[in-house]
């Protein structure tokens, strides 16, 4: 029997789109008009919140927007990022705090801008199990005599304090220095009452581990358990499936979830160069279109898709690991220690409580902590704040794309928020772990109500 490949489903597929599609257009679509470039290369990380792209492909939502997407995993995100700039990829999933990161030129400087949030949530701290046998001793015990959560990074002091003592360095790894995962990570720690390091740029010193407790470093999301059971860091932040896979490998303990140290917050987002998306406006609003219909498949009947989704993702193709160890946080569970399963609904977040959206509040979380850590090494006025977030998050374009969506059916209005409003801030769910307020509008009173971090004019 033939087999039909991928790439000749996607010929065929080609032939027949192109014979139809200027001949069935919805209002909407015809005022957007015909992508200006339809063939596309698009990055990913293997992780599972690059679901809205599997989704889209598989489901044909880039297909019906006229878009030939070929979606092509990379090796890590400073290697995404790059190709992005260079042009070999006409965008990508990227990390939150990656273009605000380029736009402001920490590390490599472009001009990156995203109107799309990916998802909300994600992420999970893990130990080793030497790591853990010492901190469990030190969390009190819920009415079931499971360890209490959230778990305060307290719990880890005797260990840090152990290893001072025999003269090495605790080392926990985080996937970038501007990603999602350093930011929890440190805020976890700095929370719990250890300090994570400061970043020196204008010193040449970019470790991130100036007067650090913990020593901080970058490992590529896949590597993280092999790298934890080697020994080179005793725990780490990451994203799924990486943390379920130290659980199914039996090598380590997530002790926290990012919804735990922040409910709902933003992950990744979809990242594309302000001239790439000023050269093919239509093209950029297709894929928002295209993204915004899989994000809202992958929530839709409370996460009635997400099995469909388990499968999608299990392939090598997209993230490649045992459909059983993703399926541990996508369909509303999460594994913490071996045999200790909770419910986390929420763990993953694609479209509900307007996930998409790329809300300005998310850009200047960000870049608070950016500045706290010695990223952004010298004060900035609170405007600063918010032209960067306006200039990065282009709340803009993505309503273009929502409007069309609305138009045309595919999508409700009650679907995005209110764009009669100003959709400033993101709605919170629930505080964040330390009781201190996130006030976006203020974000340097925000950084100066830390007790640890940078504060007013401090360098480090």
């Amino acid at each position: 029997m033939y087999t039909l490949t991928r790439s000749t489903a996607r010929w065929l597929a080609r032939i027949l789109l192109t014979a139809t599609f200027w001949t069935v257009s919805t209002v909407a679509q015809a005022e957007i008009g015909p992508a200006e470039k339809p063939d596309l290369k698009l990055g990913f990380i293997k992780l599972t919140d690059m679901a809205p792209l599997a989704v889209a492909w598989e489901q044909g939502f880039f297909m019906d927007e006229g878009l030939f997407v070929e979606l092509e995993a990379q090796a890590n995100w400073k290697v995404l990022l790059d190709r992005v700039i260079t042009g070999e990829l006409d965008g990508a999933h990227m990390l939150a705090g990656q273009p605000l990161g380029a736009s402001i030129g920490y590390g490599t400087r472009a001009d990156i801008i995203t109107a799309f949030s990916m998802d909300l949530n994600g992420n999970g701290i893990t130990v080793s199990n030497d790591v853990w046998d010492t901190m469990s001793q030190h969390i009190p015990a819920n009415t079931e005599g499971k360890p209490k959560h959230p778990i305060s990074a307290s719990a880890l002091l005797p260990v840090v304090e152990a290893a001072r003592d025999r003269g090495e360095r605790f080392r926990m790894g985080m996937v970038f220095p501007v990603s999602t995962h350093n930011y929890e990570l440190r805020y976890w720690l700095a929370a719990g009452g250890l300090n994570p390091g400061y970043y020196a740029p204008q010193r040449g010193d970019t470790s991130g581990t100036l007067e650090a407790d913990v020593h901080l470093s970058v490992t590529p999301p896949p590597q993280m358990p092999a790298t934890m059971e080697a020994g080179t860091i005793q725990g780490y932040c990451v994203g799924e499936p990486w943390n379920q896979q130290a659980v199914f490998m039996g090598i380590g303990v997530p002790v926290i979830t990012d919804y735990e140290i922040w409910p709902n917050n933003p992950e990744k987002v979809f990242g594309v160069t302000r001239q790439w998306a000023e050269d093919y406006p239509n093209t950029h609003l297709r894929l928002l279109r295209a993204m915004i219909r899989a994000a809202h498949w992958l929530d839709k009947n409370n996460n009635a898709n997400r099995d469909e989704a388990v499968k999608i993702l299990a392939r090598s193709s997209y993230v490649g690991a045992d459909e059983a160890v993703i399926a541990n946080s996508m369909t509303g569970t999460f594994e913490y220690e071996k045999g200790d399963i909770r419910e986390v609904p929420d763990f993953n977040v694609f479209f509900r409580y307007h996930a998409t959206y790329p809300y300005p509040s998310d850009a200047i979380w960000y870049l608070t902590q950016m500045r706290r850590w010695g990223q952004i090494p010298e004060a900035k006025p609170d405007d600063w704040y918010m032209e960067t977030a306006a200039r990065v998050y282009r709340a803009d374009i993505y309503e273009q794309a929502a409007r069309s969506l609305i138009a045309d059916g595919t999508l409700k209005a009650s679907d995005f928020p209110d764009f009669d409003a100003e959709n400033f801030q993101r709605p919170q769910q629930g505080e964040l772990i330390d009781g201190v307020a996130f006030t976006p509008r203020t974000p340097n009173a925000y950084i100066d109500s830390f007790d640890i971090g940078l504060k007013g004019t401090q360098t480090p």
